[in-house]
């Protein structure tokens, strides 16, 4: 199994009120594949995977053109909408110029959450081009935080298809944006508050190819510590067949003092989970 990588870092709000983040991560090639065209990034301020796409090296290089040229706006201190946004700018011109670049449809999803404490209040925001996924998991009810632009979901955001019949859907690999494409669209942002004992999952959609939402809300009660759940995850995604890359990364936040009520925040919930209706997998 793949090594899991994990951190814990501190962030000063006010004299009596600390963020204290905990996370894990990591990325297998799975069962079915030759090589793994996925990339993550997990250094604070920004956490982020990338599931790239294209024949040849292309997905590997897609994805990982892009985590390079985010590694680059995290180690220059300046991560922030209008930095990213310029970053996959120059992504798209690295992927398009790269020697080895040779399939049109080059290219990579890009999803996940920075900690913005350019306000006097800090928060997330979550940031998603394509169909990987971030979730969090807040009062012990998981929420899809993103929404997957794909084929798919414009369907039954129509009303066309239900949730159900998205799985086996011929189209369900096909996405709607990508970066890598001729003209890169930004990425859809989501301001989310602080909160104590939030949890977020940021995953490529070889994870939720093989576990269900309620399957994902299932390891993340059994395992507080990020690092057990993400090798928890990992196992049972190979286990359930490891048909793509899998790759996840898991925060975890403390609050020291100071922090918003779950009551008052206001988070959008786009999928909430329903526990009564089904049983973890």
């Amino acid at each position: 199994m793949s090594e899991t990588t994990t951190q814990t870092y501190r962030v000063g709000v006010t004299d009596d009120d600390d963020v204290i983040l905990h996370w894990a991560a990591i990325t297998d090639t799975g069962h079915r594949r030759d090589n793994n065209q996925d990339a993550y990034l997990a250094e604070f301020p920004l956490f982020v995977v990338a599931d790239g796409m294209g024949g040849h090296a292309g997905g590997e290089i897609a994805s990982q053109s892009t985590i390079a040229r985010l590694q680059e706006i995290v180690d220059g201190g300046t991560v922030a909408t209008a930095t990213i946004e310029k970053a996959l700018e120059l992504a798209v011109a690295d992927i398009a110029s790269h020697p080895d670049t040779t399939d049109e449809g080059t290219g990579t999803t890009l999803t996940g959450v920075f900690f913005d404490a350019a306000m006097d209040e800090p928060r997330w925001v979550s940031l998603n081009i394509g169909d990987s996924r971030v979730y969090l998991l807040r009062d012990e009810r998981l929420v899809q935080v993103t929404t997957d632009h794909s084929v798919v979901q414009e369907l039954i955001s129509s009303g066309r298809l239900s949730p159900e019949e998205a799985d086996g859907h011929p189209y369900s690999n096909v996405i709607t944006r990508a970066v890598g494409a001729s003209e890169l669209t930004p990425p859809d942002y989501l301001g989310i508050e602080v909160l104590d004992g939030d949890r977020f999952v940021i995953c490529s959609d070889g994870l939720t190819k093989e576990l269900t939402d309620y399957g994902i809300q299932h390891f993340l009660r059994e395992e507080s510590d990020p690092a057990k759940a993400v090798d928890a995850m990992l196992a049972a995604a190979l286990e359930n067949g490891g048909r793509d890359n899998v790759t996840l990364i898991i925060v975890k936040v403390e609050r020291t003092g100071g922090a918003v009520s779950a009551d008052d925040a206001e988070t959008a919930k786009i999928s909430t989970i329903d526990e009564s209706s089904s049983t973890p997998e």
